[in-house]
């Protein structure tokens, strides 16, 4: 502990997932003293798509692990087939003739357990002290309100305070900091939960990911290296009840029951056991308050669908760490926090309505069956949706009012 009167570290950065590590990364490198932390020992998994979008590997190169993530073996994907309710599907791919490049001309997925260790070695090489197996129970204020540090609790519950001049949380869908920040929300529809698990032997997996989209939910699968397949199951969070104790049963009935994906597993083996994660639809109603700041999923999450996860977990870290700076350097300022919210709300606000359009045709599958019948024969179109999911092409380019028009107006 500091001296009376100063403070443990300039900022804590709670959780040390790919937000939190981007995060205190940025954050150190810049000479801030950061003291990350997370409840986990690592390496530790993490139910997750695993899925990095091409603009993700700016980030990945910014912070020195572009080239460790392709050596771990991070499988690269070409794009996305998408497959309706009706059978019909659609594919595009990240390089292609509409005019937009991403940093890569691939998207990497790459296990969990390795690429959040990367992610946090290179924050801890940057200068950023690390302690990990410390979990956060609340956070400390002074009489004013304003977020001073944390409370961390060891198994024995025994109880210590860390003291910071700024609070970062990036401790996911249940965010601590965001619940006692009095900031989360969580929207009605569409809320859906995932079931995760990794096989071995999936036959006909090609250079795309895949999304499989049923009446009652979506599969997607992708290779995330090492032969192994990351196969995920997402359905509306009405059903998580009869999910309930029966995971693994549920996650082979569903395959079993479409032919389409039962003839591709015949010789499958799974790796893993089903986990799951959700419900997803979550947000903030602002991402600061006085002394305090959230990124990553503990600001916000829609669904899994487009892979944004962990491209905007990064992103986000990257943008924070300008304005956590400037209020590190002004003071007590919170003008730089309040900046940094609408500077993520103008960077991310075109995805987040697409996600939500692309949410909605997945819950109602005859408007699902019309965006696969106009996609398989418009290539050109198919290929901006993905590119726009790889984080490169610009939402607005989708949304475009004659785009929705062909793709969403009942057919003749």
């Amino acid at each position: 502990m500091s001296g009376r009167g100063a403070r443990d570290a300039d900022v804590i950065v709670v959780g040390a997932g790919p937000a939190g590590s981007s995060t205190a990364f940025f954050l150190a490198e810049r000479s801030a003293d950061v003291l990350l932390l997370d409840r986990a020992r690592f390496p530790r998994d993490k139910v997750c798509s695993e899925y990095l979008s091409p603009e993700a590997s700016r980030i990945l190169e910014a912070m020195g692990a572009l080239e460790k993530v392709e050596t771990a073996g991070a499988a690269r994907l070409a794009g996305m087939m998408v497959r309706a309710p009706s059978g019909e599907s659609f594919r595009g791919h990240f390089a292609a003739a509409h005019g937009f490049r991403g940093f890569r001309d691939t998207g990497l997925a790459l296990r969990r357990t390795v690429l959040d260790s990367i992610l946090l070695d290179q924050a801890r090489a940057a200068g950023a002290r690390v302690r990990e197996d410390t979990r956060v129970v609340d956070l400390v204020r002074d009489d004013h309100g304003r977020v001073g540090g944390v409370v961390v609790a060891n198994d024995e519950g025994r109880r210590d305070t860390i003291t910071a001049r700024l609070v970062i949380g990036a401790d996911g869908l249940r965010s601590i900091v965001s619940r006692r920040l009095g900031l989360a929300r969580r929207s009605r529809w569409p809320s859906r939960i995932a079931l995760v698990a990794h096989y071995a032997g999936v036959a006909g997996m090609g250079e795309v990911g895949e999304m499989h989209v049923d009446r009652r939910g979506y599969l997607g699968l992708a290779p995330v290296g090492d032969g192994l397949i990351n196969v995920a199951i997402v359905v509306p969070v009405s059903r998580a009840k009869e999910l309930a104790g029966a995971r693994a049963e549920f996650f082979e009935e569903w395959i079993d029951e479409r032919p389409h994906l039962r003839d591709r597993f015949a010789g499958a083996r799974q790796v893993t056991p089903v986990r799951a994660t959700g419900p997803f639809a979550s947000a903030v109603r602002r991402a600061w308050a006085p002394g305090a700041a959230v990124v990553g999923d503990a600001a916000d999450f829609f669904d899994p669908f487009t892979g944004e996860g962990i491209y905007s977990a990064m992103r986000g870290g990257e943008m924070l760490s300008e304005f956590a700076l400037e209020s590190l350097a002004s003071g007590s300022g919170d003008a730089p926090l309040a900046a940094y919210d609408r500077a993520r709300r103008e960077e991310f606000g075109g995805k987040w309505r697409l996600e939500r359009l692309v949410g909605t045709a997945v819950a109602f599958p005859r408007m699902m069956n019309r965006v696969a019948s106009v996609l398989s024969r418009r290539k050109d179109l198919a290929d901006l949706l993905v590119g726009a999911a790889g984080d490169f092409v610009p939402p607005a380019e989708v949304l475009r009012l004659a785009h929705l028009r062909l793709l969403l107006a009942p057919g003749r």
